[in-house]
């Protein structure tokens, strides 16, 4: 029994030692578990590392050359005048009685212009060839061949808004030399630019320029000759009478005293003929390379051709020249043949600021009629723009015969006028 009692023990003794040996066996791995497992660190910094890494040299990128940044032409800016001319202004009698008021014992022209005076006013320059002698009635009123007009004439034509008169032709010395140089004592009562014809050798050589819009226009006129009157003993500049080269050194001077373009209103050519001479060509051309820009034909008392020609100024700049052979009869009582027909022609004159070079645009021929009809018992005489006056279709005064007759004429003229534009120098 007490044997038993011992096994017993023994067993429970080796049962507890046993557990005992787990436990501990369960706690020795559980460490070296434990040991074999690293920790999770969350961290924004980098682990540290054995040894310093090298830091690498930067990278140098080549620059790029820019490219120019382009410098910007500027819009050219210009000045604008209006050249405005029309052929030559004659009186021959029998204009004269319709324009007489028996009331007041003068003469009136003004209704003359009064079709064509809108379009006259739309000028800066506005110029015509003054073929008549106005003396005054000491001298008589008379028509050709030895022309002397009211001086009521010279109020009409600034009514109609002429301001520059040229009168170097051939009807100058009509009436002799005191008539005219009463004619230019009359001129200068009025705001008329007048070249031509003078008074002394100091008047002939001082230089006319014109200026509008800050545009300045150098002005000459000359003519052919004065009928074979001689020109007054002792006074050689009274007729400006055309000289090739004293020409020539007249525009070289305009230019120099600070003209930017030069106006030639040069009396011309052969009577009735409608086309212009070899002479007449030559000259033109030749005073057009010499820097004329503008030449203002008259005396065939007919419309002729006019042309445009490429050309260069001092400074290199291309230019045009326009040469106007002629412009006929703006007023006279000529009839038949295109002897009534005369044009206004219109020019815009552009100045560019920045170097000071002319450009000659918007040419613009307008032919004019001169209509005479019965009032009373005499003949009146006005001016119309013939285009508009087909157009409008509405003068009482005028027949069909008349309407159908201008028709028929403003073909003719439009082609003569063309004649010589896009073609070579003829």
């Amino acid at each position: 029994m007490r044997r038993m009692r011992s096994k017993k023990r023994l067993t429970f003794h080796f049962f507890l030692l046993l557990l005992s040996a787990a436990g501990i066996l369960i706690i020795v791995t559980a460490t070296l578990k434990q040991d074999s497992v690293k920790p999770t660190v969350v961290s924004n910094s980098p682990e540290p590392s054995a040894e310093p890494s090298a830091t690498p040299d930067p990278t140098v990128a080549p620059t790029a050359t820019p490219e120019p940044t382009p410098t910007p032409v500027p819009t050219p800016e210009y000045e604008e005048a209006v050249w405005m001319a029309v052929g030559d202004i004659m009186m021959h009698k029998p204009e004269l009685p319709g324009a007489y008021d028996s009331k007041t014992k003068k003469y009136n022209f003004n209704y003359f212009f009064d079709e064509v005076k809108p379009i006259l006013e739309q000028g800066d320059w506005v110029m015509a060839n003054l073929e008549t002698p106005v003396a005054g009635p000491a001298y008589g009123y008379t028509g050709y061949p030895s022309f002397n007009a009211p001086v009521e004439l010279l109020d009409a034509l600034q009514y109609a808004g002429f301001n520059i008169l040229t009168n170097a032709n051939n009807h100058s010395l009509d009436k002799g030399d005191k008539a005219l140089m009463l004619t230019l004592q009359h001129l200068k009562e009025y705001p008329f630019i007048i070249k031509g014809t003078a008074e002394s050798q100091e008047e002939a050589d001082t230089p006319v320029i014109v200026e509008h819009n800050g545009i300045k226009m150098g002005l000459l006129a000359y003519t052919y000759g004065t009928n074979g009157i001689p020109l007054p003993k002792g006074k050689p500049y009274a007729v400006s009478l055309i000289d090739e080269q004293k020409m020539i050194n007249d525009i070289h001077r305009l230019k120099k005293l600070g003209a930017d373009f030069v106006t030639i209103a040069l009396h011309f050519g052969i009577e009735y003929q409608t086309t212009p001479n070899d002479e007449q060509k030559q000259l033109a051309r030749k005073l057009v390379a010499e820097g004329a820009d503008i030449i203002a034909g008259s005396h065939p008392h007919v419309i002729q051709p006019y042309e445009v020609l490429d050309t260069t100024d001092a400074s290199g700049h291309e230019r045009h020249g326009l040469i106007i052979y002629s412009m006929g009869n703006f007023i006279s009582a000529q009839r038949g043949d295109t002897k009534d027909y005369g044009v206004i022609y219109k020019v815009t004159v552009r100045k560019n600021k920045s170097d000071g070079s002319i450009e000659l645009s918007d040419i613009e021929a307008t032919p004019t009629w001169v209509h005479r009809y019965l009032s009373g018992s005499y003949y009146k005489y006005r001016i119309l723009p013939v285009e508009q006056t087909i157009t409008a279709a509405s003068d009482s005064l005028l027949t069909e015969n008349d309407y159908s007759s201008m028709k028929q004429t403003l073909k003719v003229l439009r082609n003569r006028l063309r004649a010589m534009l896009n073609t070579d120098s003829q």
